[in-house]
């Protein structure tokens, strides 16, 4: 069977796995980020925020963990606000917690979420955004420019695998095992092509990004993106790599 490399986080590929041998492939789990929680931040009071912007599952497990533990009178004030989520995951871990959040975009990713807002909405008004410490700054970038103020709060950080790990993935890369190189976020794939040393690929690798967000990543470190699923999540992710597999 076809092997598929895996890299997201340890934590978080076991769904994704099962979800690929349901299509008959085979998984290398690589994470190429281990997350880690940041210290020396507070959770704030949310009442005054007009929006709250989650834009990973990261995001929420963090924010979370750290809100029940420490202010836990907290989760009122979030059901109550304006939440929105980047994907159907973040949505999904949000809403186990009782938090509904704004309808996510099809295209799953900042650029799309933040075209569905209107600029009104956003104009001298002020919102958080929990982030981690690689992320692009979309958010706060176009809530700047529309006239409105965005908090910051980094939550977790995104740290390279071990060289260890690395040299095996190398060797497995470079004999040809395997057949396609799944990314789920720009740091993913940053890691992965820092822990190969080089973006060059075998012949007949294909390279499969989650959404656009991850494929614009990709293209910047010059290289080429053979998949991207019409739905941005595990599932459909899949299923896409599966198709595309098969069509080699």
């Amino acid at each position: 069977m076809p092997n598929v490399l895996v890299t997201r986080p340890e934590h978080q590929a076991a769904a994704f796995v099962r979800e690929l041998a349901s299509h008959g492939l085979d998984s290398v789990v690589f994470p190429t980020i281990e997350i880690r929680p940041v210290g020396g931040w507070t959770v704030p009071d949310l009442s005054p925020f007009s929006g709250i912007f989650f834009t990973s599952p990261n995001s929420v497990g963090e924010f979370m963990r750290r809100m029940m533990e420490e202010r836990p009178c907290e989760l009122e004030n979030l059901r109550k606000a304006t939440v929105w989520a980047v994907g159907k995951t973040t949505e999904k871990d949000l809403a186990a917690y009782g938090v509904t959040t704004e309808p996510v975009p099809k295209i799953a990713d900042a650029v799309n979420l933040m075209a569905d807002i209107q600029s009104e909405d956003i104009e001298g008004r002020t919102f958080l955004f929990l982030r981690g410490n690689l992320s692009l700054g979309v958010i706060p970038d176009v809530i700047q420019k529309r006239g409105g103020t965005c908090i910051e709060l980094t939550v977790y950080e995104n740290h390279p695998p071990s060289l260890e790990d690395s040299a095996k993935i190398r060797m497995m890369l470079e004999g040809g095992q395997l057949d396609c190189l799944s990314f789920t976020s720009p740091s993913t794939a940053v890691n992965f092509f820092e822990a190969m040393g080089s973006t060059a690929l075998p012949e007949g690798s294909l390279v499969a990004a989650i959404g656009t967000t991850t494929a614009g990543a990709l293209k910047k470190l010059g290289v080429r993106v053979d998949v991207i699923p019409e739905y941005f999540d595990g599932p459909n992710f899949a299923k896409a790599i599966a198709e595309a597999l098969k069509q080699r």
